[in-house]
């Protein structure tokens, strides 16, 4: 058996294992570093506009080869395994978590508060924000006090989002632009933003996306990268619990294990794949799988409810100039601690919904010349507003990822099975903050002029994370505040498994935040 020894292995290649990886090697660079993720190297920036226009002509994968055959499961929402993971693709939207997140016990009896306060926390978001190049404005509330400003100015407002902020706020909710991860000017040696209008496979390079943080730490050769090796099992110690190897299959050598031994090693898979592997690798001292003795691995798994409206403008927009850029307004982030629990973002995307050329009118009739053409015109005199609210919901302990043993890889190993669960709660709260969430969506189009065509509620859990929360109590938890695992001293999680809730937007820069405190730690204790 090939044998590699480092003093830290992190299991995993996407933008937390790529942030953990470079802080590691500026704050311990005498700690030597490998990452192995089960997908490939996707270092093609130059292909990217091909993929671009391929993707609009034949509506081709705008990522060819990002998956891996069998490696799937039930219930998980992204496919994704290649280095850089679901980042590669993401729409760069960097909201920030807020206070009332990690409180919720405490403000309003609800969920779990997390381990830690919000001072400990904000400070590592601006790190976050500062290493993937995030542009934005402050928020008009004073509970979203920043330390540092975002590094990059925001991202100006198009004609149609700036008539779309007028028309939405006659209903008193302030909006801003969303902050979000690409560039206004050039930063980190990538280019400005050119509004190409598909921000999940971006030709310019404006977008973060993972693979250029390794890009630039192997290229000066302060971690060593294995990609295409999948992890399917870690090892104990046979007297301690601490883990002593991960055993890898790379993909053209399957029948050759490749062990990984480290002081350290840091699990940086996903919601999905960490917290699959902790199973996968149970052995007779944990059956239940390591860092399970609480029984809490794959439960709590978590994420939000997202409802979605198109309403219709009484005036003319032009879609098409920025649409993956949204306005946002946190005016409904916080609610009386004594009154109904109701929490949601708002954000706000031009759209085209209704506006393209159709072939049959309202009563089924084929259009064609002439008619098309005037059909056409009638309904874009009139602009379409997206509007949607992530609303915060919270995870039942039932809220579950399990081993499937009906759907196994080509190695035999059972694939993930996810069922979301709303813990009670949530469940009895979720008609009132639906009917919250219409009677906004009518206020909007009362106030600003318009007439709501349609409200979609979507039937799974957006911005998936859990699975191996963190806590204070190793009977109620996976590991504690910095990713550590209260059952296995050198066994770390990083990254979106670890949230205990899913927030009310989106979680990207608040689990990156995390893992670079954890990083912080990890480089001073390792």
């Amino acid at each position: 058996m090939r044998r590699v020894e480092t003093d830290v292995c992190v299991i995993g290649g996407g933008i937390s294992a790529a942030l953990l990886a470079e802080k590691l090697s500026e704050k311990a660079p005498q700690l030597s570093v490998v990452v192995v993720e089960a997908g490939r190297r996707l270092f093609d920036a130059e292909n990217r506009l091909e993929y671009r226009r391929r993707s609009i002509a034949y509506d081709e994968n705008q990522w060819p080869g990002d998956f891996i055959e069998d490696q799937g499961g039930e219930g998980v929402i992204s496919r994704t395994m290649a280095v850089g993971g679901s980042a590669m693709h993401w729409q760069g939207h960097a909201n920030r978590f807020s206070e009332e997140d990690l409180r919720l016990r405490s403000m309003y009896g609800l969920a779990e508060d997390w381990p830690l306060s919000w001072s400990e926390l904000e400070p590592w978001l601006g790190d976050a924000e500062r290493r993937i190049g995030v542009a934005g404005e402050a928020s008009p509330h004073p509970e979203d006090a920043r330390s540092a400003p975002y590094p990059m100015p925001p991202m100006p407002l198009t004609y149609n989002l700036e008539r779309i902020k007028a028309w939405a706020e006659k209903a008193g909710l302030p909006f801003y632009g969303c902050p979000v991860a690409r560039n206004t000017v050039p930063f980190d040696g990538r280019a400005q933003c050119r509004r190409c209008n598909t921000c999940t496979v971006c030709p310019t390079g404006a977008r973060y996306s993972p693979d250029y943080t390794f890009k630039k730490l192997l290229a000066s050769r302060r971690i060593e990268l294995h990609d295409r090796v999948l992890v399917r099992r870690l090892v104990m110690h046979e007297r301690r619990d601490d883990i002593v190897a991960a055993v890898g299959y790379h993909a053209d050598r399957p029948d050759e294990p490749v062990e990984y031994r480290a002081r350290t090693f840091v699990l940086a898979a996903g919601y999905a794949w960490s917290p699959h592997l902790l199973l996968l690798s149970a052995n007779p001292r944990f059956p239940n799988g390591l860092a399970n003795r609480s029984d809490t691995v794959g439960r709590y798994m978590t994420g939000h409810r997202f409802t979605t409206a198109n309403i219709e403008l009484e005036e003319k927009l032009y879609p098409g100039m920025n649409a993956p850029y949204p306005l946002i307004s946190r005016q409904h982030f916080r609610c009386p601690t004594g009154g109904a629990y109701a929490r949601f973002d708002v954000q706000i995307f031009e759209s085209e919904s209704g506006r393209r050329p159709r072939l049959k009118g309202e009563g089924g009739k084929v259009l064609f010349g002439d008619d098309l053409l005037n059909d056409w015109s009638a309904r874009v005199a009139k602009g379409v507003a997206r509007v949607r609210m992530y609303s915060d919901t919270h995870p039942s302990r039932d809220s579950r990822l399990t081993l499937d043993t009906g759907t196994k890889n080509r190695h035999g190993d059972a694939m993930p099975r996810i069922v979301h669960r709303l813990d009670d709660a949530s469940e009895a709260r979720e008609p009132a903050t639906q009917a919250r969430i219409r009677g906004i969506y009518h206020e909007m189009a009362r106030s600003g002029g318009g007439r709501v065509l349609s409200v979609s509620v979507a039937d799974y859990q957006d911005h998936p994370a859990g699975g191996c929360r963190m806590g204070t109590h190793p009977a109620t938890s996976v590991c504690d505040s910095f990713g550590r695992t209260h059952d296995h001293p050198n066994l770390f999680v990083v990254g979106a498994p670890t949230l205990p809730t899913g927030g009310c937007t989106n979680g990207t820069i608040t689990f990156a935040g995390l893992t670079l405190r954890s990083a912080d730690h990890i480089a001073t204790t390792s």
